[in-house]
């Protein structure tokens, strides 16, 4: 039984990149963004749930996003969760409805986010790196085990190394597009 499986680099490679996808979305730009509210939990019946279960969430204009609250009840606690949720939103109730003006970015707080965003990318490209020295272990333990010879892993090894530049060039192509955005260049 051979412990390097190229499929299973390939689909760990691609999560890291996919994870950093998701980490950036939830960064604000001067755009409204519906997943600009996913970290958002909300405490309602005894327990904490996202705020995307207790209610809609939209962006009907692009500076604007609209929770619409499913139940009465939760409308104080979901626009309490909006405001300590650290993202500088400051949610106006409207009945059942909460409207939340998206207000522009100062030029420090854009920085800040730019240096998020490569910090998000340093994580991805360190855990595609983690996933390509595994892989490579896994080819010299078969090696080892004589599952192959030198000149088939160091063939593996370039494999590998191939995968691991691909996805590290995805990275950096997905955060260098945030901070551009991000910074509105």
């Amino acid at each position: 039984m051979a412990a390097y499986d190229k499929a299973d680099l390939e689909r760990r490679m691609a999560g890291s990149v996919e994870a950093l996808k998701g980490d950036l979305a939830g960064l604000r730009t001067g755009r409204a963004s519906i997943s600009l509210l996913d970290p958002v939990t909300v405490e309602v019946y005894g327990s904490h749930m996202p705020l995307n279960q207790v209610a809609t969430v939209s962006a009907p204009e692009s500076r604007m996003l609209s929770v619409q609250v499913w139940d009465k009840s939760n409308v104080g606690p979901c626009d309490k969760a909006i405001r300590s949720a650290g993202l500088g939103l400051n949610p106006i109730v409207d009945g059942t409805t909460l409207r939340i003006p998206i207000p522009d970015l100062t030029e420090d707080r854009r920085k800040e986010l730019a240096k998020l965003a490569g910090q998000y990318a340093e994580k991805a490209r360190i855990a595609a790196r983690n996933v390509r020295r595994d892989g490579m272990e896994s080819l010299k333990i078969d090696e080892k085990k004589n599952v192959f010879g030198e000149d088939e892993r160091k063939r593996h090894e370039t494999e590998v190394q191939k995968l691991t530049d691909s996805t590290i060039a995805d990275i950096d192509a997905a955060a260098s597009a945030k901070e551009k955005e991000i910074l509105g260049k």
